[in-house]
């Protein structure tokens, strides 16, 4: 009796020991956590609902934040407008072109490595300083794109920029560049897709086409859905193009909700009005999500389901 005591001991020291072990090795995660994000979490909804300079102690305000915001604020709305436009359109073309080019490397050649490779290196560097430099520099009125459109005896003159109806365009194309991470998503999935659902198409009479829209479609579209989300919210959260390249300008037509924000918190040092409009957005993005989660239910087929 005392011997299986002993041992009962022994292998509760141990398991004792393994939890303390785990707990030292998450430790880092949770502080993080805590420090980086609950902390900031809370202070910012706290801070929406009062009047803070950074140099004197918040005072409390209410609801006046968001009072200014929606019937006071112009570049609000303005900012709004253009990230809710911006997401319409560079979401699905991102979306397209990301599933159009993962379709064509799915066929295995001696280049499809490289290919892949080449289209998921824009999506590595495309938030850097250096690319927003360059892609300031491409559309330029002296810019290679330029050049390139007078080689073909195009107008070459645009100012792709400083022109109020190409200027949000420019940057969308920016963005859509980017798609080499929902390309390898797609690529991924589209692997996965039983071969058999082809050859009994194909036998079927079935072609490409319809091969498309009744066997590889249907299948993406959890992959779609997980893209679909990711994309929505990204672009809600858009910054670093209109930060870098045009700073809101021409006319605040590429004004991102993102850059007004950071005006208004870091620039004007209104940081209670800053955090109104971050919790706005939240709210935003949340809304949006549930919505595109609810439709799934019409549109995205799960094989183990049977839908």
């Amino acid at each position: 009796m005392t011997k299986n005591t002993g041992l009962k001991h022994k292998c509760g020291t141990l398991l004792d020991r393994d939890n303390v072990a785990g707990y030292v090795f998450i430790l880092p995660f949770i502080i993080g956590l805590v420090v980086f994000t609950a902390i900031p979490f809370f202070t910012s909804l706290y801070l929406a609902f009062t009047k803070y300079n950074v140099l004197s102690d918040p005072k409390w305000v209410g609801l006046a934040n968001f009072k200014e915001m929606f019937f006071e604020d112009e570049l609000f709305w303005t900012s709004f407008k253009v990230t809710f436009k911006f997401a319409l359109i560079q979401v699905p073309v991102k979306l397209t072109v990301a599933l159009l080019v993962a379709m064509v490397l799915a066929r295995a050649t001696r280049v499809t490595s490289f290919y892949r490779a080449a289209f998921y290196i824009p999506s590595l560097m495309g938030g850097s300083v250096a690319i927003a430099l360059l892609w300031k520099q491409l559309f330029s009125p002296k810019g290679v794109i330029n050049q390139i459109l007078g080689f073909f005896g195009l107008p070459n003159e645009t100012a792709w920029l400083g022109n109020p109806k190409t200027a949000l365009g420019t940057l969308i194309a920016l963005g859509v560049w980017q798609f080499g991470s929902s390309m390898l998503i797609f690529l991924a999935a589209i692997k996965n897709i039983p071969s058999s659902y082809y050859e009994a198409a194909i036998v079927d009479g079935a072609g490409p086409v319809r091969r498309f829209f009744s066997i590889t479609l249907p299948m993406l579209t959890p992959i779609i859905f997980f893209n679909l989300i990711n994309q929505v919210i990204g672009a809600f959260q858009a910054f670093n193009s209109s930060y870098l390249i045009t700073k809101g300008k021409p006319l605040n037509t590429t004004l991102y909700y993102g850059v007004h924000l950071y005006n208004k918190a870091f620039n004007q040092f209104e940081m209670g009005y800053g955090s109104a409009m971050a919790w706005f957005m939240l709210l935003i993005i949340a809304f949006f999500t549930a919505l595109i989660f609810r439709s799934s239910s019409a549109w995205v087929y799960y094989e183990s389901e049977g839908r």
